[in-house]
């Protein structure tokens, strides 16, 4: 087999199951070409595993798991939204819960975590990328982004409480927290940056 080119034994397991996940599709969905679409969706990202397809144990139990994933995605994308209407009122009160306003302590103690915790903590948290897209760009496996996540989501958490004085009231909310004010800027780091 040519390199790049697709692995036979991927090529085999999908001819001996496509039409069951067809029907799967079929069954799950109103219109047929909906469910020849999404089957198709699911070959690509089938596709994309090439060579190491080879090494799953049940091939089977793999691809329905991506064509349920495959049609799962569809469906969030496509949910129905209701609209609000124009004269919505306002809500009763605008003041925001003091959780809320833990963002007053956020910039600084982010700016206080190592490297390592804010970078995750600003992919996944922040800007909202999947904890896949932390373990490509770190190079580990996706249990161990998880992991890395988890870890720097309790960091900050202790860094929030204890650098902003954080306080529970009985039920575990946030009741109230004294703001920490952001560090001047000494001559020394004015004059570098200048």
């Amino acid at each position: 087999m040519m390199k790049g080119s697709t692995p036979t034994c991927l090529l085999a397991a999908w001819s001996i199951h496509e039409a069951e996940l067809r029907r799967y599709l079929q069954h799950r969905l109103d219109q047929p070409e909906d469910a020849e679409d999404l089957l198709h969706d699911a070959f690509l990202k089938v596709l994309r595993q090439g060579r190491r397809f080879c090494g799953v144990q049940n091939p089977r139990a793999w691809l329905f798991q991506v064509t349920r994933n495959t049609l799962t995605d569809r469906l969030r994308a496509h949910r129905a939204h209701l609209s609000l209407p124009d004269d919505l009122p306002a809500p009763a009160s605008t003041t925001p819960a003091p959780v809320d306003e833990l963002n007053q302590c956020l910039p600084r103690v982010l700016a206080e975590l190592s490297e390592a915790d804010r970078f995750a903590l600003t992919l996944c948290d922040i800007e909202g990328q999947s904890q896949r897209v932390l373990a490509d760009r770190l190079g580990i496996s996706l249990p161990g982004a998880k992991s890395r996540v988890q870890r720097a989501r309790a960091r900050l958490q202790q860094r929030l409480v204890d650098a902003c004085q954080v306080r529970f009231d009985e039920e575990g909310r946030v009741c109230c927290f004294t703001p920490r004010e952001p560090e001047p800027i000494s001559s020394e780091v004015r004059r570098e940056a200048s």
